[in-house]
């Protein structure tokens, strides 16, 4: 099966939302109360349990930035500005944070707010980018204290804190930001094998496929945003599009039977494609992604777009 057959499966199911009516903000949620849900050693057997209740708690941030991510991505340029510069200004997300899952949800919506906020900046007022991004500057070096106080091996979770840090750089302008986030991507690159695998990733038991491409994701947007093009970057694409297609090899390496990689989470083949010019990879449905800014068929401005070429 060609490359370009599977990610028109495997995005076939993904449609850009409806317009939602921008209504007054969400209150402004200060501490953040997440859990962890995996149950065994390889962090690859979920209880549905605590998974429930991690959704739960973390559900007013995750509408926070779904509405922030539909606005900017279909034009309501006021509403998203409204909404970020309402959370900005009382500083959210500032608060406790109950746990390492916490932080994780931070990250994520910073990440994804920052590459929002990239869509609606020219747009802002004075006062607007002010007070936002010196609040996403704010939680930039939260992020990166955080993330360089880490003792033990590094994996996808410093990626997204990669990604999150690259994105307050390109909005702001910010070189510092800017170069913590090649940093991370540089180190990221070094993990990569021979074979195109993360090696941490490769221990995370069924859901080995699954964390190649996650972490694959944050990676991808960071190295366009950077505008770097990394062949080790190209390996762990292919070996996570062939382990996608086919998970045998994989399942073989790992010892267990891979769950399924499905649309949504292979949603990040379109920012690859753009970034190296790859029109047959590039997928033929919509796709949206709060975490990466929302509508995906829509180059971020923060995108750095090659000439289309074919192999």
């Amino acid at each position: 099966m060609k490359r370009t057959k599977l990610f028109t499966g495997l995005l076939s199911a993904l449609v850009v939302p409806a317009a939602m009516a921008c209504s007054a903000p969400l209150p402004a949620m200060m501490d953040i109360d997440a859990n962890s849900y995996y149950t065994d050693a390889h962090h690859s057997v979920i209880d549905p349990v605590l998974r429930a209740r991690n959704i739960a708690n973390t559900k007013p941030i995750e509408d926070f930035l779904a509405q922030v991510a539909k606005s900017a991505s279909q034009g309501d340029t006021a509403c998203a500005l409204d909404w970020l510069n309402s959370w900005a200004g009382q500083r959210a997300l500032t608060g406790k944070l109950s746990s390492e899952q916490a932080w994780y949800v931070r990250k994520w919506t910073l990440g994804g707010m920052a590459l929002s906020y990239a869509r609606v900046k020219p747009a802002a007022s004075a006062a607007q980018r002010q007070a936002i991004e010196a609040w996403f500057k704010v939680l930039a070096d939260a992020t990166m204290a955080h993330s360089d106080a880490h003792k033990g091996t590094r994996n996808n979770h410093y990626y997204w804190d990669g990604l999150a840090v690259t994105a307050v750089g390109g909005v702001t302008g910010d070189e510092r930001y800017l170069g913590w986030g090649r940093k991370v991507f540089e180190h990221a690159m070094g993990q990569v094998a021979a074979d195109g695998s993360l090696p941490p990733e490769m221990e995370r038991g069924a859901k080995a496929l699954h964390y190649h491409v996650f972490a694959a994701v944050p990676l991808v947007m960071s190295a366009s945003i950077l505008d770097i093009r990394s062949p080790k970057l190209d390996q762990l694409m292919r070996f996570t599009i062939a382990a996608a297609q086919d998970p045998s090899a994989m399942e073989k390496a790992t010892g267990f039977a891979q769950e399924r990689a499905n649309a949504s989470e292979m949603s990040f083949a379109i920012i690859y494609a753009r970034h190296e010019g790859r029109a047959e990879l590039m997928p033929a449905k919509a796709n949206f992604q709060p975490r990466l800014g929302g509508d995906l068929n829509l180059p971020n401005p923060l995108e750095h777009l090659a000439a289309r070429k074919s192999q």
